[in-house]
């Protein structure tokens, strides 16, 4: 089985949560995860004035684009995305809004399905950016996941992370690394995705 972890990430933020996700979905024998991006929506004249930004794309360059086919082929899906402003970013909902050949064809019904999110600051809206995307996943008839209080990195972190699905406190600057509560939740939340998939499939 595959796990989808598609996401969109501007300084490589949210692409390194992908990645941590995706050594959660490895923990779970038999399964695999496909790490994907979504098209950049920024103008490339912006992204080369800026010198975060250029690090960012670099960072990810060899990330290949999701498909339509990546979706049909996945037994589960984790979505991370930054804020902004409280809600998805326009770069991930835009994908999202080019899934309406599944959602006619209910290729993503019962599929079980989470969201990661990073933002600059603790209270910049995590839960408000997962719950923004929420409605979408159950126009596509898929079956949300967050995080249980059995992750005990719940209790203790200081950075992202709550029921409603892992997140990362990226900083101001865009440069705070994820910090171990932070791993440790996006690690069970990928091993999770997969484990429920897998029976989902049964």
């Amino acid at each position: 089985m595959k796990v989808l972890i598609v996401y969109y990430s501007t300084y490589g933020n949210t692409y390194k949560m992908a990645l941590e996700v995706a050594k959660g979905v490895e923990e779970v024998p038999g399964v695999e995860p496909v790490v994907r991006t979504v098209p950049e929506l920024i103008p490339q004249e912006i992204i080369e004035s800026r010198e975060d930004m250029k690090r960012g794309r670099e960072l990810q360059k060899d990330v290949p684009l999701v498909t339509l086919d990546d979706f049909r082929s996945a037994g589960a899906i984790a979505f991370g995305t930054p804020t902004r402003f409280g809600v998805v970013s326009a770069q991930l909902k835009n994908q999202i809004d080019k899934l309406s050949p599944l959602w006619q064809e209910r290729a993503l019904e019962g599929k079980p399905a989470g969201i990661f999110v990073s933002t600059a600051t603790l209270h910049g809206g995590q839960e408000m950016t997962i719950f923004s995307l929420l409605p979408a996943l159950l126009h596509l008839g898929m079956i949300f996941v967050g995080v249980p209080y059995s992750v005990q990195n719940l209790f203790t972190t200081k950075g992202g992370g709550s029921p409603y699905g892992p997140g990362h406190v990226a900083g101001p600057d865009n440069l705070r690394e994820l910090d171990e509560d932070e791993k440790a939740i996006l690690r069970a939340f990928g091993k999770r995705l997969a484990e429920i998939g897998l029976k989902l499939q049964k």
